[in-house]
């Protein structure tokens, strides 16, 4: 049980009587009301799955206590609260906080938070229409407004999707063995005798689906060098649900069959230049996450150097284009459920994931997100980087077995060479040294990589007896300059400028040099005698001390 989206753990000691910290508790449920809802294990330390042995929970009134302190300092906040026994007969507190599906949760001050992964984050006031805008999108697939009756579907998509369901692999024999009716049931395609809108969609007539607000609809266009059009695929007549959008998607556009052909010894191997599980996902993710309260259809447009696909509306809160590839969100929960036990998607949080790992083992680019306040546009790069990144890329995962996050941390190092901790932190979006390590796995223990430096210094590389093994050439750069080269370009810049500071310094040698680096290099000179300093701090000014000019 960890710390996540959904779970918070505390410890018993904050219940402290008269002086318990009420308001931060209350924060705390009102971030998970404005997401999905969740659990606060009140008894249980952060890193602990139980609580401590023989814990007990003597005052057996706090949980009216707690109820009472969080309704007086919460709006439209919904909880339970229990004591409950764990696995090793220890108590602790369980507050089951219900996800606000409608309307928007703050604490009586007048203050709005939301959960993101395992944070509670203020909403500031321009997000508000954003999050308001997430609610109704969250509220969309259970609604029955359409009053469409449950017996009015398509005979055949009803008989389609029963019958996946129940050969699913993912779905488990208790929902399988269930009738037709729970099973729909089940899966909120219907409620109260009617279809609701995930129903429509999915097992629904041609007239009722048409008739929803934005039903989604694509088109695939493909573009000459002169940006007119060659070709088009439309797909708006409403015929098909989601799966049948998809399949015809992956089957009827012959871009996917495209490739570049590399040699390998005797042997020569095809690369598509899209990948068809990179297509796959990223329209699942066009599909499962776009807003259904949006105008505009989802667009694939096909150039000769890219492919840009446009979803309608923006990312779903706490998603940015710098943190995809850490951070997952369900705009469309029974959707996104429904994709899963078809196969259809990877698991939640795992879909970029996929993306990057398969654009970066066969040495393509990182794709680029965008987002608008209308749409995200995701660009990915009909180019390869080199055949050399490609060689390199498909050896290590052959030879090595390479899990999905070890090929997209060895992907962008072998494209870049070299980069340091910070660098590929941003990158990976990891704030701590602890979150990159898991994206290094064995990366340093098979020796494909090499680390130098510490703490800020430290560097990641491709490790050369690697690349040589396959003649990589790559692009040369001062990334990796060793420290005595590095002593002779810091020497010979300052000779020519003296009184000269660090970033002046630092620009002159080569910006791409770890900055880190560069400092302690200077220090070490500065040390041993070579470089004099006048000034504090950002002034200082290094120059070169008389005698050793006069020794040259």
């Amino acid at each position: 049980m960890k710390e996540g989206k959904n779970i918070d753990k505390k410890s018993l000691r904050i219940l402290k009587d008269k002086q318990t910290d009420w308001n931060e508790l209350a924060k705390d449920c009102v971030c998970f009301a404005n997401a999905r809802g969740g659990f606060i294990y009140i008894g249980i330390e952060d890193n602990e799955n139980l609580p401590p042995k023989g814990q007990k929970i003597t005052n057996r009134n706090w949980p009216d206590i707690i109820q009472k302190n969080i309704t007086h300092r919460t709006i439209n906040v919904g909880i339970a609260v229990t004591i409950e026994t764990a696995d090793n007969q220890a108590e602790y507190i369980r507050v089951q906080v219900f996800r606000n599906a409608q309307t928007i949760a703050s604490t009586t001050e007048g203050k709005y938070y939301i959960r993101i992964h395992d944070e509670c984050q203020p909403v500031p006031p321009d997000e508000m229409a954003r999050l308001a805008a997430e609610k109704n999108a969250f509220a969309w697939e259970e609604q029955i407004t359409k009053k469409v009756p449950a017996n009015r579907y398509d005979e055949q998509k009803r008989i389609v999707f029963l019958r996946e369901i129940r050969n699913s692999q993912r779905v488990s024999n208790f929902i399988k063995e269930m009738s037709d009716d729970e099973i729909l049931d089940f899966y909120f395609f219907q409620k109260n005798g009617y279809l609701t809108n995930l129903g429509i969609l999915w097992i629904g007539t041609r007239t009722d689906r048409a008739s929803l607000l934005y039903p989604p609809a694509i088109q695939v266009i493909r573009y000459d060098e002169n940006d007119t059009k060659v070709w088009k695929l439309l797909l708006d007549d409403y015929f098909l649900n989601p799966k049948e959008l998809l399949e015809r998607i992956l089957n009827d556009v012959p871009d996917w069959q495209e490739s570049f052909e590399i040699s390998e010894g005797m042997f020569r191997k095809n690369i598509p230049f899209f990948p068809i599980e990179v297509v796959r996902e990223l329209v699942v993710n066009a599909l499962v996450h776009r807003t259904y309260t949006t105008r505009g259809d989802i667009f694939i447009n096909i150039f000769p150097d890219r492919m840009e696909i446009h979803s309608p509306g923006p990312l779903p809160y706490g998603v940015t284009p710098a943190n995809i590839l850490s951070q997952s969100v369900r705009r469309n929960e029974h959707l996104s459920k429904v994709f899963y036990d078809l196969g259809l998607m990877e698991k939640e949080g795992s879909g970029y994931d996929l993306v990057y790992a398969k654009l970066l083992g066969t040495g393509k680019p990182l794709p680029v997100v965008k987002e608008t306040d209308d749409r995200v546009t995701v660009i990915v790069k009909k180019q390869f980087v080199s055949t050399d990144v490609v060689r390199l890329m498909d050896r290590a995962s052959n030879e090595f077995s390479l899990r999905q996050k070890e090929i997209i941390t060895l992907g962008i190092l072998s494209q870049q060479q070299s980069y340091t901790a910070v660098e590929l932190s941003k990158l990976l979006n990891q704030s701590e040294q602890s979150g990159l390590r898991s994206w290094l796995g064995r990366l340093l223990k098979f020796n494909l990589i090499i680390k130098t430096g510490k703490g800020k210094g430290t560097h990641y590389s491709v490790n050369p007896e690697f690349m040589r093994q396959i003649n990589f050439k790559g692009k040369t750069n001062l990334k990796n300059i060793e420290d005595y080269r590095l002593e002779e370009l810091i020497l010979k810049d300052v000779k020519a400028y003296p009184n000269s500071r660090f970033g002046e310094i630092h620009k002159r040698i080569g910006a791409e040099i770890n900055q880190y680096k560069v400092k302690i290099m200077l220090k070490t000179m500065v040390d041993k005698g070579i470089l004099a300093t006048k000034g504090e701090r950002k002034w200082t000014k290094y120059f070169i001390k008389q005698n050793t000019q006069e020794n040259e």
